[in-house]
């Protein structure tokens, strides 16, 4: 990693966990249908974010952190049988190259559309709240199938932005069910968006944190930090990027892209 400067306001950083293996889509961060490999796109895509020093992957793989090298950007190895993505970026954390950065921004390596004013956004939020150790992003459900999918994680707030709860349920959840609650102005159920920024010190701290039953009833790692008593904010956006989880996922994002540069050139 570069040596990093010094602002006057808080700095921040951005890991992107990234992983070869892949259950539903083998190989997911080294496909390059669209001349560019998902982990390339990505990777440009947290770039555009306009607070952060720098931006690095964290990878198990040789192979991905020779694809980051050969595109231009910064790898960092680490060791096999990390437990989860987000102890791969406390690893990256760590490191002496980080000791002065205050915020960690986790961005998930099949995120290729990720905004950077999200990621500003997510890092903005942390700085305003002091009593938080997290922050994370939202953006409302206005589909029934969507609250009902259990992939799909939700999250209630209070009114200050502070989590509640984070589940795979649909929370919260209505007595007397009427579709317009689907359509009201004021959005009742919120999908939590996966960028989360740590306030470095609790990042290296949070793998020491026992797993707790709730977190592994849901399998959300979110939950132990509720559970421990500490404060998630949460910052609201009008819509979020797709994440790319399957085949499927990927041929849209393919068509997209493909349907962007003949935009751009006609």
């Amino acid at each position: 990693m570069t040596p990093l400067q010094t602002t006057n306001r808080l700095t921040s950083y951005v890991v992107i966990p990234a992983r070869l293996h892949s259950t539903r889509l083998p190989n997911k961060m080294l496909l390059s249908e669209t001349g560019k490999t998902l982990i390339h796109h990505t990777y440009e895509a947290a770039l555009t974010a306009t607070r952060p020093m720098g931006v690095c992957v964290a990878t198990e793989d040789r192979e991905i952190a020779d694809e980051v090298v050969r595109f231009g950007g910064q790898a960092v190895l680490t060791g096999p049988n990390i437990r989860s993505g987000t102890d791969r970026v406390a690893l990256v954390a760590a490191e002496k190259a980080l000791a002065g950065i205050d915020i960690i921004v986790n961005v998930q390596g099949d995120e290729p559309e990720v905004a950077g004013e999200h990621i500003d956004q997510v890092i903005q939020t942390l700085e305003d709240t002091p009593t938080a150790v997290m922050a994370t992003l939202s953006t409302p459900i206005r589909r029934r199938e969507q609250l009902e999918d259990p992939a799909c994680v939700k999250v209630v707030s209070d009114r200050y932005g502070r989590a509640l709860y984070f589940s795979r349920a649909a929370i919260p959840a209505a007595r007397r069910w009427d579709e317009r609650l689907l359509t009201d102005i004021e959005p009742h159920f919120h999908q939590h968006i996966g960028i989360y920024a740590y306030r470095r010190e609790f990042l290296l701290e949070l793998s020491e944190l026992p797993q707790t039953d709730l977190e592994q009833l849901e399998d959300l790692e979110q939950l132990r930090v509720l559970e421990a008593g500490h404060t998630i904010c949460v910052s609201r956006i009008d819509h979020a990027a797709t994440g790319i989880d399957t085949p499927a996922d990927y041929q849209a994002f393919v068509e997209r892209q493909a349907y962007s540069h003949r935009r751009k050139s006609a």
